[in-house]
């Protein structure tokens, strides 16, 4: 009898812990650290930019064409990795892992950037007597900066995904106010990513050009480092969507499907007609024609 009880009493229990709702994850509460990792990672990214062709020259004594080139080269690939991130992140990652790769590649790309400015020995020696002839970047040297922009491009493909992210926490098909909180989100996420651009062309820039590279560099690391930061730390309460089917797979399946069933003959255009017949209704349906 006391088993039965015992028995009875936890079945309950198990009855008990189903029927209550689970915590519904996502919402506004999310939105703060998305536009905080948005916003950051663009102040420290658009920070670098202003001032970089001075640093190639001054501090790498490349040419001007060579310098320019390296800087058009790294604008082409952050223009052309957000297409693969997207990609990737919906077939392959999803979006969480895609923004929280990118950012933290991201940071590894800028920490390197930094440590361009930092370690004497990533640079060329100083030129004191320019008569005399100064020494260029080695194979070594221009491995290690252009890593570093590398590294930002491929980062900042996976950042691209973290407006549809955040459209995921709020985008709810039964709340009726869905539309206008998705226009508040936007609203906000392009408001702080402007601000934050802001910040970098006037008090990064500043700091590069009157305090030091060390610092101007630093800056930017530091904050790249709190939009990871942040990202990370609100993860339990993130909607995690799955990643869908790629594209690419079913063009390939259906391509593969076409070539083996080339050779098949067709039926008569009679039996054809006789699958849009319906019973249950005086008339027939439309039946397909064999032109455009």
């Amino acid at each position: 009898m006391d088993k039965e009880l015992q028995l009875s009493s936890v079945v309950d229990v198990h009855h008990d812990h189903e029927q209550q709702p689970q915590k519904r994850k996502g919402g506004l509460i999310t939105l703060p650290f998305i536009i905080a990792n948005q916003a950051l990672a663009s102040m420290a990214g658009v920070g670098l930019l202003p001032n970089m062709i001075l640093y190639f020259m001054g501090s790498y004594r490349l040419h001007l064409g060579k310098a320019t080139q390296i800087l058009l080269l790294y604008s082409a690939a952050n223009n052309s990795t957000p297409v693969i991130g997207a990609f990737i992140a919906d077939s392959y990652l999803g979006r969480f892992l895609s923004v929280g790769l990118g950012s933290a590649v991201s940071f590894l790309g800028m920490t390197l950037l930094w440590l361009t400015a930092m370690i004497p020995a990533a640079r060329p020696p100083p030129c004191n007597h320019p008569t005399q002839g100064c020494k260029s970047a080695t194979p070594g040297q221009m491995a290690m900066l252009l890593s570093a922009f590398g590294l930002m491009s491929i980062g900042n493909g996976g950042l691209s995904c973290s407006v549809a992210f955040g459209a995921d926490q709020v985008n709810r098909k039964d709340n009726p106010n869905n539309h206008r909180v998705l226009e508040i989100f936007f609203s906000w996420y392009y408001a702080f990513t402007t601000i934050s651009v802001l910040i970098a062309l006037t008090v990064i820039v500043y700091i590069q050009d009157h305090v030091s590279w060390k610092i101007g560099f630093g800056v930017p690391t530091v904050l790249m480092f709190l939009s990871t930061l942040f990202f990370f730390l609100s993860s339990p309460l993130y909607v995690k969507n799955a990643k869908r089917t790629s594209l690419f797979t079913g063009f390939a399946q259906v391509t593969v499907a076409a070539y083996k069933n080339r050779k098949l003959s067709l039926p008569p255009k009679n039996s054809v007609e006789f699958y849009h017949h319906n019973k249950s209704s005086d008339h027939d349906l439309v039946v397909p024609t064999d032109r455009l």
